[in-house]
């Protein structure tokens, strides 16, 4: 499960903080996923799960040293595995004393941290984080592009319209679509929490909805682009990350549970591109809302014991937009241009290795980087990412890849999921020195990170 955090502050006025609906809307999702997968009466109850009281060899959840995402974490797992009260919560030592776990029997559950898309809510550009440097050149190839030309020319006027909105956070010449998204996120999260808002009256919802659009059409442009998909880097990894996962869950016998990731929309947009999601329903062109998640389903038709030959299994990809809950349920898509949202393990591993990045060296290649962890592959893929950002590469279940996949595994019809939620901590692709002051002196434009 692939899952965004909750509603924060803007990232122009850091650093931003998880809001008590934020809060909110992580917890009824964890909620909502515990009764669908976890809980007794569950539906889809995962196979060997612990229902109440949490078996910390069975979940794993991971999420970059971000305020936000880390606090999204904790909030989502306290939903998901509740405090279990005196009952259950309760331990006899050997000198006969009782000792209840504080606040009602809650339950620790630690929360990985990962390296890639450390600060991610603090900064405004889309690939600020992913230390991959062909996904940023190709970002930035967009500001280049008729389409960036054309479109900043076109709103000029509506931009310079909200000026009196903004001009307190903004300079002038930072008030364009240059600036789509870190512009819409300021005033979204003021349309939220703000009592009173400087000149509201030019706030039309005419007018919001062409911020929203402005931003959702900066944002795409930067996470993918068919011709020069590099910057899909993120949806690249994860894709590779996913199959490797589920790959395990099924050479395992069923031994993997649950792991879960939290990060930002970028890693959402880029791969609903490569996956070819936006040909199904054109909102997976927009920003993902606050607390969505996407997730994947690996199951049977028949029985589930003994654990089903690769054969016999098949993968279904679900996706809601916006904090999940009994009222709001996930739907199920079909990937790849399919028709039929259950598709077979043999054709979706298929389908993901086309554009999956899965091992170090691919990464290194693509991206182009030779130092670091790229040092010992810089004779060898000399030749930078040409290779691999126009080719698709194969494979893709290297354990190596970065980042921490998981999958539930239930008793009939759900064998795994794939919970993503933080994928390279949300595969931002840029440096982030523009990320300590909102809209820094920089040509390009900062893409938002969830």
């Amino acid at each position: 499960m692939f899952h965004r955090h909750g509603d924060r502050t803007a990232k122009s006025t850091p650093p931003a903080n998880l809001t008590a609906l934020g809060y909110s809307q992580v917890y009824t999702s964890g909620q909502y996923y515990r009764n669908r997968y976890i809980a007794a009466n569950a539906a889809l109850k995962i196979n060997g799960i612990n229902t109440d009281i949490v078996k910390q060899s069975q979940i794993a959840v991971s999420a970059p040293s971000d305020v936000v995402l880390q606090s999204s974490a904790q909030a989502f797992l306290q939903g998901l595995y509740p405090p279990v009260g005196s009952a259950l919560g309760t331990q006899t030592l050997r000198n006969g004393t009782n000792v209840t776990a504080p606040l009602n029997g809650y339950q620790l559950i630690p929360v990985a941290l990962v390296t890639s898309g450390s600060g991610s809510e603090d900064n405004g550009w889309l690939q600020d984080a992913s230390n991959c440097a062909n996904a940023e050149t190709s970002s930035n190839n967009y500001f280049s592009s008729a389409e960036y030309k054309a479109t900043l020319a076109a709103t000029n006027n509506f931009y310079k319209s909200i000026a009196p909105v903004v001009n307190r956070t903004f300079t002038d010449s930072q008030i364009s679509y240059k600036n789509a998204y870190i512009v819409y996120d300021l005033l979204h999260v003021a349309e939220i929490h703000n009592a009173t808002i400087q000149s509201a009256d030019l706030l039309t919802p005419e007018t919001l909805f062409q911020l929203k659009t402005r931003a959702d059409q900066h944002e795409w442009a930067l996470a993918y682009n068919a011709s020069d998909n590099m910057r899909a880097i993120g949806g690249m990894t994860l894709a590779a990350e996913v199959v490797d996962f589920l790959n395990n869950t099924i050479t395992s016998q069923g031994k993997n549970k649950i792991s879960i990731q939290f990060g930002a929309y970028a890693s959402f947009l880029s791969f609903f591109g490569l996956a070819g999601l936006p040909a199904v329903n054109p909102d997976f062109y927009g920003v993902t809302d606050y607390a969505s998640a996407m997730t994947f389903e690996l199951f049977t038709n028949g029985p589930a014991t003994p654990f089903p030959a690769a054969s016999g299994l098949q993968v279904r990809f679900l996706f809601h937009n916006g904090t999940t809950s009994a009222t709001n349920e996930p739907v199920a898509y079909p990937l790849f241009g399919q028709s039929n949202p259950a598709i077979p393990w043999s054709d979706f591993v298929t389908g993901m290795s086309k554009f999956s990045v899965g091992t170090t060296e691919q990464w290194c290649t693509a991206c182009g980087n030779t130092t670091g962890v790229c040092t010992p592959f810089s004779q060898t893929s000399s030749s930078g990412s040409a290779g691999l950002a126009q080719s698709k590469m194969g494979g893709g279940m290297s354990n190596a890849v970065a980042g921490v996949i998981g999958a539930f595994v239930t008793l009939a019809v759900i064998l795994g999921i794939q919970a993503l939620v933080m994928l390279l901590g949300g595969l931002r692709i840029v440096n982030k020195r523009m990320v300590a002051h909102p809209l820094t002196q920089r040509e390009s434009v900062e893409l938002g990170k969830m």
